[in-house]
Parts: structure tokens; C-alpha cells; sequence
């Protein structure tokens, strides 16, 4: 399995794996299934604004992804980013979502990132401690933040510092 940069031609394949993850009652809180197009434009406006959007491999085909952005809209927040970070079942379990981390967590580095934040169902429990594993913090849980299928779920909020503050 290997990393690389998403190239346009990868839409498809994404919305396949997110697509499927949507349709999971407790992985993400939305409803709303991606589009081909509307992962192209994702792809290229985050990578045209310097921000990370990687794909995993395995035999040539995609079957992961990870990506970050803006964590809030403002100046003050610049330097923090939200990820997502996705895998068909096949891959987990594999070293792949540790591999697609390290990708953007070298990106934000490089981009002077100061942290990470990652907000995961508190339903998901491989997703917390797949955060955990790779050196994230519980920052804080929304109580009842998502409602989904009839069901409210907690948000957990997670967060990995990249770079030192100044002194």
C-alpha cells in the first residue's frame, strides 16, 4: 500500500468509499451522499489553496483518503486544520490510515501547521481509537452534536499539535 497526491481522476473511487461511509448510520453525521464532480472540485480547490488531500493504494487501486482543511473560517485559525481521513473495509487494519496520517501531517508541517482536529462520531469507536493510536487527544465531546437516522450522537473532538507554539 502506498500514499500519493489526489489527482482528479481519483473522484470516483473516493465517492465510493465516502459514499459508503455516509450511508453508515454512526461513521459521519451526514446524509448527503458526494458527487464525482462535486470531489473533483473538492480536490482541486483544496490542493490549489496549499491544502493536503491524499489517496491510498493497494494494488493500483484506491481504496483510502485523507484530507484537510480549513477548522474554522477567520485569521486565528490558519494554522489549525480538520481532517478526514477514510478507508474501504478491506483496507483497514493494513497500515494504510497510519501511512495517509503521516502524508498530512508531513504537509502540514511543511505548511506550518500548528494542529490537527478531527471530529469522530463517539458512536465510532475504531475511528477514537485509530485517533488515539496515532497520537491524538480527546479535546472536548459535544454531547448530542449530530442527529442521524432518528438517533443523536456525540461529537469527540480530537486534536494533535504539529508544531511547537512560538516562544
Amino acid at each position: 500500500m502506498n500514499t500519493r497526491p489526489a489527482l482528479l481522476t481519483d473522484a470516483a473511487a473516493i465517492v465510493e468509499i465516502w459514499n459508503a461511509i455516509i450511508r453508515d448510520p454512526h461513521i459521519t453525521f451526514t446524509t448527503v451522499l458526494k458527487t464525482v464532480d462535486g470531489i473533483g472540485a473538492m480536490i482541486a480547490e483544496r490542493q490549489a489553496a496549499g491544502e493536503a488531500f491524499y489517496v491510498g493504494e493497494a494494488d493500483g487501486a484506491v481504496v483510502g483518503f485523507a484530507t484537510y482543511s480549513a477548522f474554522r473560517g477567520g485569521p486565528g485559525y490558519a494554522r489549525t486544520k480538520e481532517l478526514s481521513i477514510n478507508l474501504a473495509p478491506e483496507a483497514r487494519g493494513h497500515g494504510l490510515g497510519r501511512a495517509l496520517m503521516g502524508a498530512l501531517e508531513a504537509h502540514g508541517r511543511a505548511a506550518g501547521v500548528h494542529s490537527l482536529v478531527a471530529g469522530v462520531s463517539g458512536a465510532n469507536a475504531d475511528g477514537i481509537a485509530f485517533h488515539k493510536a496515532v497520537g491524538f487527544d480527546v479535546a472536548g465531546i459535544l454531547p448530542e452534536a449530530g442527529w442521524k437516522y432518528g438517533v443523536y450522537l456525540d461529537l469527540v473532538l480530537m486534536q494533535k499539535r504539529l508544531l511547537a507554539a512560538p516562544s
